[in-house]
């Protein structure tokens, strides 16, 4: 009995769909990459409830013909690839021609498409690979792909997407991408009615000014180099502008985002001891190579290259970020301009300057005083060599005291002394040792205070936190996508003890913080509460106000190499042992070890 069948195309095109669209955002990066390939100089991108209802992409491109528009939808139809041998020189976005069947397997798309020298275009519309209906239209020439109800037919697969803040997350991702290195064209993007980019084309500064803010431009160092196997043309940021996650991290290669670990390790090591430790640099790295020295055809979102010659390029890169930091960055810099200053203007003419003067009285004579004046003075210089001589007796019995608690013996009794007196020491400025029934509790400092605030954090949420109003209110710039985000975010924000207000589209100012922040850049702890909020590592909670805990906990805990004092450490210490789940930190790791007294005596 034969058990093998072929499977129908419309199966066919949900399985592909699930590789090659498994979210909106997925659509997002086809839909665009075909409006590119269309030589389209506008592209304007519209959403509604990050993708789920509508998917919209407008351009001025081509446009193609009635046969076209229908041909289009079929599997593997494509315009780019004749033969094999076209694989290994390929230059478009797209070419496998998977990319409109997948999306019309799972959604219900309208294509409305014309030709510049038609005077009617065509209207295509399909549900599920279906086609329902075809007709002439009028539209203006280039295409617009309407994609409604993602997932539709397949509601386990739209069970699995996450909330529209994530969702949404991801498509910005994907729109950075692509216009950051095709900055010489104009997008714009709408989420929900509300324009959040609108991105003219230029160079590629400006192209990273728009999407990140007109700060970045003091931010970044120029990277160039040519050589006969790689053209590399891109930015890196100065070291003191380092993050704390892999956020603004993009290699390009041949006009592609591509992921490929060994670069971005040569990215990274060129930068040396200049970075913090847990710090990353951020780059925006475009490379040429000969397009058959390269394979992009190795994974479905074609994210995943493979490099005939991997080892040049990984040394070619590095050396080429190294020179960029070196030349720019540790250059002493030199200004032979006149300072403002000292830029006086000239005095008037036949002007004297006045002798200078000293007032004094030339009659005074300190020991001509009273009898009441003279005891006074004289009490209060006796006071002051008893003080004197106290200070001396203290400082000879701690000198003392050092040279007697210098030799082993002595000093390992000390420390005895002080574990059994539940007293705390601080090792390697990291770890704080004290003494336990249990034996001697080893305590990583920087995750016991991430433990304490995230438990004070989630406890202040019910009861507003307490604030302090800043002096001089500071204005915060987000990107537009960011600060939709932060405004969302305000309610939950007030109640930790921040007070913002919205100055314009991605603008805040800020007019109050926690009491407990202390002297913290207030503009990289809200970038990295956003970072955090729609990144990988907030995904796994459901809540908003655990993910916002856990994320200013981490950005205010005190960090490892921070010395603290006795009186710190025993409260540290006394908070943690308060808290519930004491053992590990908010994000699972161990807080304590327990060395055991017969360990001890080992």
């Amino acid at each position: 009995m034969d058990i093998i069948n072929i499977l129908p195309d419309s199966v066919a095109n949900q399985i592909a769909a699930g590789e090659v669209v498994d979210r909106p955002a997925g659509a997002v990066k086809e839909m665009l990459e075909n409006s590119m390939d269309a030589g389209a100089t506008q592209i304007d991108l519209v959403v509604k409830d990050a993708g789920r209802t509508l998917i919209q992409v407008v351009d001025n491109g081509s446009g193609m013909s009635d046969s076209d528009a229908r041909l289009c939808f079929e599997r593997h139809a494509t315009s780019k690839i004749h033969h094999a041998d076209d694989l290994f020189a390929i230059h478009t976005m797209g070419f496998r021609g998977e990319a409109l069947a997948s999306i019309a397997a799972i959604a219900q798309v309208e294509l409305r498409t014309r030709q510049h020298d038609s005077e009617l275009g065509t209207q295509v519309v399909i549900e599920g690979s279906h086609i329902v209906d075809q007709q002439p239209t009028v539209c203006p020439p280039g295409t617009s792909l309407s994609v409604k109800n993602l997932f539709f037919n397949v509601p386990a697969r739209r069970n699995f997407l996450k909330k529209d803040s994530v969702e949404m997350s991801h498509i910005e991702e994907v729109f950075r991408r692509i216009t950051l290195i095709h900055h010489d064209l104009a997008f714009s993007f709408t989420s929900n009615g509300r324009l959040l980019y609108d991105l003219k084309g230029g160079t590629l500064l400006q192209r990273i000014a728009g999407l990140y803010g007109a700060a970045y431009k003091e931010r970044l160092f120029a990277v160039e180099e040519e050589t006969d196997l790689v053209k590399i043309r891109g930015f890196v940021s100065r070291p003191e502008y380092s993050r704390r996650t892999r956020g603004e991290q993009y290699i390009f290669v041949n006009g592609r985002f591509i992921k490929h670990p060994a670069l971005s390790a040569a990215v990274e090591r060129a930068y040396g001891d200049l970075l913090p430790e847990r710090a990353y640099p951020s780059y925006f790295i475009g490379l040429t190579v000969d397009p058959s020295k390269i394979d992009i055809n190795i994974h479905p979102t074609k994210t995943e290259v493979k490099f005939v010659d991997e080892h040049a390029l990984f040394a070619i890169l590095r050396s080429a970020v190294k020179r960029a930091l070196g030349q720019f960055s540790l250059a002493t810099e030199l200004s032979f301009d006149t300072p403002e200053e000292f830029n006086l203007p000239p005095a008037p003419k036949d002007y004297i300057p006045p002798q200078p003067r000293i007032s004094y009285n030339p009659d005074y004579n300190p020991f001509r005083a009273s009898g009441s004046q003279t005891r006074m003075r004289m009490t209060e210089v006796s006071s002051h060599q008893d003080v004197e001589t106290s200070r001396r007796q203290d400082l000879e019995s701690s000198s003392l005291q050092d040279v007697e608690t210098s030799s082993f013996e002595d000093s390992k009794s000390r420390c005895l002394e002080v574990l059994t007196s539940n007293q705390c020491l601080q090792v390697q400025g990291r770890y704080i040792v004290t003494a336990l029934s249990s034996g001697l509790a080893l305590i990583d400092q920087q995750r016991a205070h991430e433990r304490v605030l995230y438990h004070r954090l989630l406890s202040a949420r019910s009861s507003k936190a307490a604030s302090q109003t800043l002096m001089f209110p500071l204005q915060c710039r987000f990107s537009a996508a960011d600060a939709e985000m932060l405004a969302e975010l305000l309610p939950d924000l007030k109640d930790y003890g921040f007070e913002m207000s919205v100055l314009n589209q991605t603008t805040f100012v800020v007019t109050a913080t926690p009491a407990n922040l202390k002297d913290e850049d207030l503009q990289a702890l809200l970038d990295q509460l956003l970072q955090d909020y729609k990144g990988a590592t907030m995904q796994k909670y459901n809540k908003r106000d655990e993910s916002l805990c856990l994320s200013l906990a981490r950005q205010l805990a005190v960090r490892a190499g921070t010395p603290l004092s006795q009186e710190e450490m025993q409260q540290l210490v006394a908070d943690l042992f308060a808290c519930p789940m004491a053992e590990v930190s908010p994000s699972g790791k161990r807080i304590i070890s327990i060395v055991k007294p017969e360990d001890l005596l080992k």
